[in-house]
């Protein structure tokens, strides 16, 4: 490959993008070799398990999902909840808009479905540092969104294949909430209003849990992110 190419701004912001985002493939590899496994365990077909990953693509919503659809959740309040679960996107989203503005449609379409966390955390640190070749800065959001991606995708398959071996008598589906957990535990012990909202969330859901249709599921959640909302806006004086 000429080396033109290579020290090219568009091939270096995008190679950059791979090799920021390539330490926190340690913790998704496993993850999605997890998902494939649960996807099969919950009793989805391998291609549905496979597809999941390309179309969600979202690590925690595509764990809700198994665990809510496995439960015989009704779809309405299944996809509100994955919902709810993205709605993190939107910030992304907003934060890393004017980075983007100038691009065409077609780029944003690919980047916005390329837009994860890992993707946006280290993309974005590039953006708000860097000052030079700023025309360029999708190149490194689609360098570690594609690299996320492939990852994920290969994780996942790898997982189905693991999945159809293993026996079914080990029944690894109480791995899913456990997995979820893992996800989120380090969201809620960073911030008080976190904390707080998943507290009152999990404490409502207790009390609701006979509810028809699960929908406990959406009482709790609500009710859940008012109390966070709430404790967060406290004067930071009645906070101490």
């Amino acid at each position: 490959m000429p080396n033109s190419i290579i020290k090219s701004p568009k091939s270096k912001e995008f190679f950059s993008g791979v090799s920021a985002v390539l330490p926190i493939l340690i913790g998704v590899v496993p993850f999605g070799l997890i998902f494939g496994i649960l996807g099969l365990e919950a009793g989805f077909t391998a291609n549905q398990t496979f597809f999941m990953s390309s179309i969600i693509f979202a690590g925690a919503s595509q764990v809700a999902f198994v665990k809510l659809v496995s439960s015989g959740t009704i779809p309405f309040i299944t996809i509100f909840s994955v919902g709810i679960i993205n709605l993190r996107h939107f910030l992304y989203s907003a934060s890393i808009a004017k980075y983007l503005a100038h691009l065409p449609t077609p780029w944003k379409i690919i980047l916005s479905y390329l837009l994860t966390d890992e993707a946006y955390a280290v993309s974005i640190k590039r953006m708000q540092e860097e000052k030079e070749n700023t025309a360029f800065y999708h190149y490194h959001l689609f360098g570690s969104g594609i690299t996320l991606w492939l990852t994920w995708q290969t994780s996942t398959f790898l997982g189905i294949v693991i999945g159809q071996i293993i026996p079914e008598k080990l029944n690894l589906g109480f791995a899913i909430p456990l997995v979820f957990l893992s996800i989120i535990a380090p969201e809620i012990i960073k911030y008080k209003s976190h904390a707080m909202c998943a507290l009152s969330a999990g404490i409502l859901a207790i009390f609701l849990s006979n509810l028809p249709l699960n929908l406990w599921i959406i009482f709790s959640s609500i009710f859940g992110l008012v109390i966070g909302v709430l404790f967060d806006k406290r004067p930071k004086k009645s906070q101490q």
